[in-house]
């Protein structure tokens, strides 16, 4: 994305809207909390050509597996990249548009009750394609799950401020929480933070689960939470009219409705789901328009 001169009210991680609509702006101060504004989005996705692509990519013996979750990554990141009130946020009761695009997804050490989680962030290039995406994924998860423990970062830190006594952590949080709100966190706190990400997402379908509805977090300027389930079997009425089993997948997302709305959230699925009818648009760099026609 390109990066246009910082200017008077802007954040580090964010250009202030000031010609926002209206009746945004009221409901950024009516509403502050972003938590009191979520909106839920449910909805199962046709993946019988994904499937089929993935097959065919990972029979060509590549050093990784592409999966669901990887085209899922890279889908989002091509659908903020040409939808870009996907990538606002409200704070400070402004409306502000993100200097990246960022995506943050929780990976379990070890699939296992009580293993340890930790949190990993993708930053995409324009020139960024499905491949360079699955690899970096794949890297850091693997990396990651060398070690038992956490590797540092932000897992790191928040180990070390959960071990001090309550008093302390009270005052550290509310500080923190009143840094946010001005924009002028630490970037300490805040890199590495999913809770400063554009899409937090969250691959259910990993430990055979079913998509659900995750909250948004007050904290921080994430807009959007998604969860991806299993792949499964389902009828499906086919545009002509007829029957077909086909594969699916459910994902559960939440919204902060103050960035956009309905209309612009609905025409944002409309893409996710054209890029799992035609995955050969991944091979693209980021930059590249789908294609998707929006009329």
């Amino acid at each position: 994305m390109s990066k246009t001169k910082r200017q008077w009210g802007d954040r580090k991680d964010g250009r202030w809207i000031k010609e926002g609509p209206g009746l945004q702006v009221i409901m950024a101060n009516l509403m502050p909390h972003r938590a009191d504004c979520e909106v839920y989005l449910h909805d199962t996705i046709d993946a019988t050509e994904l499937v089929k692509y993935l097959e065919k990519r990972n029979a060509e013996g590549l050093d990784y597996k592409i999966t669901i979750f990887h085209c899922a990554i890279a889908g989002m990141a091509k659908m903020v990249r040409e939808r870009p009130l996907m990538n606002r946020f409200i704070q400070g009761g402004r409306i502000y548009e993100r200097n990246e695009i960022s995506l943050s997804f929780l990976a379990k050490r070890r699939f296992a009750d009580g293993a340890e989680e930790s949190l990993m962030v993708l930053v995409p290039k324009d020139t960024d394609t499905l491949d360079d995406i699955a690899k970096k994924i794949y890297g850091d998860v693997k990396e990651m799950r060398r070690s038992e423990t956490a590797t540092g970062g932000i897992d790191k830190l928040i180990e070390r401020v959960a071990s001090l006594p309550r008093p302390m952590i009270m005052a550290i949080t509310k500080t923190a929480s009143i840094l946010d709100f001005w924009g002028h966190n630490f970037d300490f706190l805040t890199e590495g933070d999913p809770n400063y990400t554009t899409i937090l997402a969250s691959n259910l379908g990993s430990i055979k689960c079913p998509s659900v509805y995750h909250h948004l977090n007050n904290y921080g300027t994430n807009s959007i939470m998604v969860t991806i389930g299993t792949l499964h079997k389902e009828e499906i009425v086919m545009d002509d009219g007829h029957k077909e089993i086909r594969d699916v997948v459910d994902i559960g997302a939440t919204l902060d409705e103050r960035i956009g709305d309905g209309f612009y959230f609905a025409r944002s699925l409309k893409l996710i789901k054209y890029i799992f009818a035609h995955p050969e648009i991944l091979e693209k760099p980021m930059a590249e328009p789908s294609g998707f026609d929006y009329k």
